[in-house]
């Protein structure tokens, strides 16, 4: 566990998921405890888990159909492991989906443990799947596609974002 007080609203991440059944690692649990320390967005603390999927997959240990797969079981992971990463709104995607993280979500927030025979089939099915989803070209796709879906204004801020930010550390 981390050493020092920790507030009790930031606790929650931690001490909520070393009791539950699917288990991020220690390290990850830890990367996304300090993001919520530092105030950052639920989305970059989701990211911690979604970062450890891709490991996953490339170490080997499961496999996933695709980069959309891989991201949404990171964010699934998250959401179980008490992450205030709300589901995403209707018409966004589908229904199926929507009801999924919900679950995932409400489950998260109580503290819910996931039932053992259930990880484990989720496991062997993922096993089954092959380990290309992570791979470079991959997310490089699928990164590409979630950015077209964004709009031209958007791509255009965010790749002005880092320069900003270097001008604004120059002049302080």
């Amino acid at each position: 566990m981390l050493k020092g007080p920790v507030p009790h609203s930031h606790s929650s991440i931690l001490s909520r998921t070393l009791s539950c059944n699917i288990m991020p690692e220690k390290k990850t649990l830890e990367r996304a405890h300090r993001d919520a320390r530092q105030g950052k967005a639920a989305s970059t603390q989701a990211g911690e888990f979604v970062r450890e999927e891709i490991h996953h997959i490339r170490q080997g240990k499961h496999g996933a159909a695709s980069a959309k797969q891989a991201i949404a079981i990171g964010l699934s992971k998250a959401r179980r492991a008490g992450v205030k990463l709300k589901p995403p709104p209707r018409g966004r995607v589908s229904e199926k989906t929507r009801k999924s993280a919900t679950s995932a979500y409400q489950k998260g927030q109580r503290g819910v443990r996931a039932s053992h025979r259930r990880s484990q089939a989720r496991l062997k099915a993922l096993r089954r799947e092959g380990r290309s989803a992570a791979s470079h070209h991959a997310l490089a796709r699928q990164a590409r596609s979630a950015a077209r879906r964004r709009g031209v204004r958007s791509r255009t801020m965010v790749s002005r974002r880092p320069v900003h930010r270097s001008f604004q550390r120059r002049w302080r």
